[in-house]
């Protein structure tokens, strides 16, 4: 696939590594050309460095690997308001969550891919990649496969970020629609709070046998 990573970051680094290892595409955009272009020669085998519209035209996928609060402005920079991503699968990994407490920062009822879909009229927003740190895809065969719980609207779209999600080690899941995608914007809300609790979020789920 041709993928578009807006972003620079640990988990721009760290799927970009997972997905160039598995023979994919992959330009990077960012804030700043230098560390797009440092970040595009680290992962090698073909990454190139663009500026955030060049890197959302044209894509099979786009990560959106930016904090909550970029989130605007990195789509405008990509052009998602002129329409730029219109039917391209749009990966949002955000937590727009405080800080060591996980307490939600989205309005009552609101959810950040969907306030993402409304900035990005047309993509294909599928939520994923948001409960785990960045550094479980750079081993991904260092620990239990890891299950990846998605929502989204487009069942193609669904299927694109699903091979993905396959292609770095782990399990895609799908809750269901963009209608949930609050509920699952919750669950990392509720793993933040318990870890800076200090206590194993692991430890506060059943474990159902398959």
């Amino acid at each position: 696939m041709r993928i578009g990573i807006l972003g620079t970051g640990t988990l721009a680094a760290a799927l970009g590594e997972g997905w160039t290892r598995a023979g994919h595409t992959v330009v990077i955009g960012g804030r700043s050309q230098t560390r797009a272009r440092e970040l595009a020669e680290r992962l090698g085998r073909g990454t190139r460095a663009a500026t955030p519209r060049e890197t959302a035209a044209g894509r099979d996928a786009v990560l959106l690997a930016v904090s909550f609060d970029g989130v605007e402005d990195m789509l405008a920079s990509a052009g998602a308001s002129d329409g730029a991503l219109a039917g391209t699968p749009l990966i949002d990994p955000t937590n727009a969550t405080l800080h060591g407490v996980g307490t939600l920062l989205t309005g009552d009822g609101e959810s950040m891919a969907g306030r993402i879909a409304r900035l990005a009229p047309g993509a294909r927003v599928v939520k994923a990649f948001h409960l785990f740190p960045a550094a479980r895809w750079t081993d991904p065969h260092g620990e239990p496969r890891a299950t990846v719980a998605m929502c989204g609207d487009d069942p193609a779209a669904l299927d694109v970020v699903g091979s993905l999600v396959r292609d770095v080690g782990a399990a895609p899941a799908v809750l269901g629609g963009l209608d949930r995608v609050r509920q699952l914007e919750e669950v990392a809300g509720f793993v933040i709070a318990l870890a800076f609790a200090g206590t194993d979020p692991n430890s506060a789920i059943p474990r159902v046998a398959p």
